[in-house]
């Protein structure tokens, strides 16, 4: 059996498959499968998965009913703990490809350094491009460190390399995109320290036709619910500079999805304005909790007069309100 289950979710793109799966059983890593997930692709994306498994016997190809990424990348975790002995796992989008290295590299990054998740650079690009062959040493980070200072290549799925155990107990939520953000950072917790590596080794490709294409979806607004929870979970660990990080992060998302909720006119009045008033009330709640400190620090006034006017002068007038009330209940854990 193999050391490294590699695993594709498969979803309409009988366009770039092939760019995917020939990069991938090109490795100079050859210990490893490959898991295709259809995940019920309405055009030629299944046929072409059933295709490479005939042609290798390292492919194994799952076809589901549809039920998005969540679903498909739960069903190959599922496959590889119930059906293989592999030690690693690792996710790759089928409309992005990989370095002839990726494995290889993230393999030697992760075991020589003892820890249970590597992490590469990617390059986001929309073309084909020449591949890297500039090298560097794993540089060791520990996992809260990694989610403030590089977030963008912490909190996604791809482009890493995971001990297999850290899954247990651990699955994607379905229904939701941007569902890494709802499970990475809990991986990396338990992982606890981790090696990046600063070359690139994944090549994103912006797909607008994807789910996280280019036009706005209610959909998008997940993103405020896992970086919420994300808030709780890493308050009771008790680091306050990664917690106000996580506030920080969570205003900021969300007062940047409020104009562009509001401008989005193909959807209907009714449901904005739902989704408006929930954003804020999400927000109103964070700040009672967490202060005025935690806020973005650029134009505070104009941010909070924005999202919610009578809260804004309320908490000018009683700041060092908030903060009493924040020690009191400070003082009660």
């Amino acid at each position: 059996m193999a050391l490294i289950s590699v695993i594709v979710p498969v979803y309409k793109v009988e366009s770039y498959l092939s760019r995917c799966v020939d990069s991938i059983i090109g490795q100079s890593f050859r210990d490893f499968e490959l898991i295709l997930i259809d995940d019920g692709s309405p055009d030629e994306s299944g046929r072409i998965c059933d295709d490479y498994a005939a042609s290798d016997c390292r492919i194994c190809v799952i076809h589901q009913r549809n039920g998005g990424l969540s679903a498909a990348r739960n069903a190959g975790i599922v496959w590889a703990i119930e059906n293989s002995n592999s030690e690693w796992v690792a996710f790759i989008d089928s409309d992005d490809w990989v370095h002839p290295q990726y494995l290889e590299y993230l393999y030697k990054a992760a075991t020589e350094n003892h820890v249970q998740i590597s992490v590469c650079n990617f390059l986001e690009t929309e073309r084909t491009v020449p591949v890297q062959e500039r090298f560097y040493k794993a540089e060791l980070w520990n996992w809260s460190e990694l989610l403030i200072e590089n977030n963008l290549r912490a909190v996604v799925a791809w482009n890493k390399l995971y001990r297999k155990q850290l899954f247990s107990g651990l699955r994607y939520p379905p229904g939701k995109i941007h569902e890494d953000e709802f499970i990475t950072y809990k991986l990396l917790h338990r992982a606890g320290t981790v090696a990046y590596l600063p070359e690139v080794l994944h090549y994103y490709f912006r797909n607008a036709d994807g789910i996280t294409g280019d036009r706005f979806s209610i959909r998008r607004l997940d993103c405020a619910d896992a970086l919420q929870e994300r808030i709780h979970y890493v308050r009771k660990l008790k680091k306050d500079e990664l917690t106000e990080f996580c506030v920080c992060q969570f205003l900021d998302y969300c007062w940047r999805m409020l104009p562009i909720l509001r401008s989005a006119d193909w959807i209907p009045s009714d449901i904005r304005s739902k989704k408006e008033k929930e954003i804020k009330i999400k927000i109103q709640r964070t700040l009672a909790f967490y202060g005025l400190r935690y806020a973005p620090p650029w134009k505070k006034g104009q941010y909070y007069d924005y999202a919610f006017p009578a809260l804004y002068h309320t908490a000018r007038s009683g700041f060092r309100s908030i903060k009493k009330l924040i020690k009191r209940r400070q003082a009660k854990k």
